[in-house]
């Protein structure tokens, strides 16, 4: 008699050496260029295995980018999980949050390549956005994560919250997210004496401290949060 658990657990294994398989192909080459029968080829299995599993490469390109975003997520908690964070006020949570886009520039380069060759293959392709349902989910666990943040701020006014929630999200996602992708591709100015990386992406992340935590008084003067 089959054991269901067993069963569960080597479909698990197979979806996971598939999707590592995929994207090893897709950041050493790029995802438009990559087969289906090469990522088969790579992960062990036959396409027709491959396609059981995922219908077809806009579903699978969408599957790896939510898995590898999903660890990234995981690491996070990971490392939040190591500081005091219940008892963080509201600024340093959100200068935590801002810190794993350096953090995630500075581990998982590979990623952020991947990301941006993920966008263009999304627009590229007109995927059907039925596909894009698990990745807006995983999205979901950012929004959610924020919106800690951000009722804390609420209690100890050191986070604006005049700037609604969902703005403020979007903005510091975006803007960050942007630019660590800039500097991972290499899309970026190179002035002849050099630059540093890490300062430039340390001010971005400073500029947006002070944008989200700065506050008029009743003279109307710009104050921060401390």
């Amino acid at each position: 008699m089959r054991d269901p658990e067993l069963d569960h657990a080597n479909m698990a294994d197979r979806r996971e050496k598939m999707l590592d398989a995929a994207y090893r192909l897709f950041t050493e080459n790029s995802i438009t260029s990559v087969t289906l029968e090469e990522i088969a080829q790579e992960a062990g299995c036959g396409k027709r295995t491959l396609l059981r599993y995922y219908d077809s490469k806009p579903q699978l390109v969408i599957a790896v980018s939510t898995w590898k975003w999903t660890k990234v997520i995981e690491e996070y908690r990971e490392r939040r999980g190591n500081e005091n964070y219940d008892e963080m006020t509201a600024r340093e949570m959100l200068l935590f949050y801002l810190d794993s886009f350096l953090e995630i520039y500075r581990r998982n380069k590979d990623m952020l390549r991947f990301n941006q060759l993920f966008n263009v293959y999304i627009q590229s392709e007109n995927v059907d956005t039925r596909f894009l349902l698990p990745y807006q989910r995983m999205i979901e666990n950012l929004v959610h994560e924020f919106h800690i943040l951000y009722e804390k701020a609420k209690q100890d006014n050191t986070v604006r919250t005049d700037i609604p929630e969902e703005e403020m999200f979007s903005t510091s996602l975006h803007l960050m997210l942007a630019v660590v992708t800039r500097y991972a591709v290499g899309l970026i100015y190179h002035p002849e004496k050099g630059f540093d990386a890490e300062k430039e992406l340390t001010l971005q992340k400073e500029m947006l401290m002070s944008h989200f935590c700065s506050f008029k008084d009743i003279s109307g003067k710009l104050r921060q949060s401390h």
